[in-house]
């Protein structure tokens, strides 16, 4: 089965949740590496500095626990959805968060869930869901625009 053979038996609903996911991802890698490659003139020092500058003040420190803590979170929930719904790879996922970023793997393995998912039962959202999800997600767009290049 081809990934066009996938597509073409998901409801739209789910195809809709894919597209956001994946324009999840790539908004993430675009803005975390974009960030990342500023580093990349600190040559073996590198990660040392990189991990060093987490800790600059309360608010880095504050963001860096949030999203260690939220990677664990992630890993367990990614572990035990790809168990139950029999999505292949998790692990590639978790390290991929290590060395990636979890803001672009976390979606990439929510698509390869849905895929598995929308073989089974379509995703509803509720409107009052829907206007509350595109609301958060213009507030974080602007937010990481703010963030990472103004």
């Amino acid at each position: 089965m081809t990934a066009s053979d996938i597509r073409a038996g998901m409801p739209t609903s789910s195809k809709v949740l894919c597209g956001v996911y994946a324009a999840i991802a790539v908004a993430a890698l675009i803005a975390t590496w974009s960030q990342n490659l500023a580093y990349s003139g600190h040559g073996a020092d590198l990660l040392r500095v990189f991990w060093e500058d987490t800790k600059a003040n309360p608010a880095s420190r504050s963001i860096t626990a949030d999203i260690a803590l939220f990677l664990l979170a992630a890993a367990v929930l990614m572990v035990a959805e790809a168990r139950k719904h029999g999505v292949k790879y998790v692990w590639a996922y978790i390290v991929g968060g290590f060395l990636i970023a979890i803001s672009v793997t976390f979606p990439l393995f929510l698509i390869a869930r849905e895929v598995r998912l929308s073989r089974t039962e379509a995703n509803r959202l509720s409107t009052p869901d829907t206007v509350g999800l595109v609301a958060l997600a213009v507030a974080v767009a602007a937010f990481t625009i703010w963030v990472d290049v103004l």
